[in-house]
């Protein structure tokens, strides 16, 4: 586990952090900086990831769904991890994502527990369906192999039942849910049956849009892809949302939110490369997506700078 103020964390030092974190701030998911040839930057990715951290998030998730994971190798995974821990200092949590079956899972949780990430975010596993049995099961090999505390993701193919959420919760070191199904009748069960302190996040893509909804529910916390590109949006979206100011809110939900969710919807794998072009245009040394998401055309890119620069000039910043 990683130091904070030259001391090892504990499970409850973790919860704690994201807890304070996630009540301050929102969730920052940094992007993966490759070259134009599609090899890793890492010195991009350490410029990107400490702009990041610099706006005051409440932790950051590298190399998860927005960050690639999917398409980084086990070292390009150790550099990235590294980084972000370098860069984050012990001042906000770092959550590393891991992924694909528990024995692959674990390998890459072996790399960011020796890279000093305080906690990982389990990504939904590879193509096949399972069942219950299956879900617990997998989080129950992944905890038995790493010693850092873990965040089950909810999306695609997984999604927990109650009693489901029960057992993970008894799961030493699972300490939270990411939710990106946006059931709320099944959230709000899961937030009922889950054990006092468990945390969970909103996870939908542009969670934003749907950050009201969640609240009413129990689950105020939300992932920010627009941190990525433009933190001053998404603070003064957060910012708004804290201190229930809704003409703010929904003057930034209907000006820039729900255009920018249409914009992404056009497109498959625009959820990560439109938001890596936004980052591009405000000269974030972020570099292309690699294969098999796609970088936007050349109208979607002219139409998302007007949206951008829309959307920056109701905080009052500048493109």
């Amino acid at each position: 586990m990683a130091q904070v103020n030259g001391e090892t964390e504990t499970t409850e030092t973790v919860v704690r952090r994201l807890r304070d974190g996630m009540t301050g701030g929102v969730l920052s998911f940094p992007l993966t900086s490759f070259h134009d040839d599609g090899s890793l930057d890492p010195d991009g990715f350490r410029t990107h990831v400490a702009a990041r951290i610099a706006t005051a998030p409440g932790a950051v998730f590298p190399a998860c769904g927005t960050g690639e994971f999917f398409s980084l190798d086990e070292d390009e995974y150790r550099t990235v991890v590294t980084v972000a821990v370098e860069e984050a200092a012990g001042r906000v949590p770092v959550v590393a994502g891991v992924g694909y079956g528990w024995a692959q899972a674990a390998r890459f949780a072996r790399i960011a527990e020796e890279a000093g990430a305080d906690a990982l975010l389990v990504l939904p596993h590879y193509l096949v369906a399972a069942p219950q049995d299956g879900l617990v099961a997998q989080l129950e090999q992944l905890a038995a192999r790493t010693r850092l505390p873990l965040i089950a993701y909810q999306r695609g193919q997984v999604a927990f039942t109650a009693s489901s959420l029960k057992r993970i919760a008894a799961i030493p070191g699972v300490i939270g849910l990411k939710d990106g199904h946006s059931d709320l009748d099944r959230l709000q069960r899961l937030t009922l049956a889950a054990p006092e302190g468990f945390l969970f996040f909103n996870g939908a893509s542009t969670a934003e849009i749907q950050a009201r909804a969640y609240a009413t529910v129990g689950v105020p916390a939300y992932s920010s892809a627009v941190h990525a590109f433009a933190p001053e949006i998404a603070n003064a979206f957060f910012a708004a949302l804290t201190d229930g100011d809704d003409k703010t809110v929904e003057r930034l939900l209907r000006d820039f939110y729900v255009p920018l969710v249409e914009l992404r919807d056009r497109v498959p794998g625009y959820a990560v490369s439109l938001v890596k072009a936004a980052a591009r245009l405000r000269g974030q040394p972020v570099g292309p997506v690699r294969a098999p998401l796609t970088d936007p055309s050349a109208a979607d890119l002219a139409e998302l700078t007007i949206l951008l620069t829309t959307g920056l000039d109701l905080v009052g910043a500048a493109l």
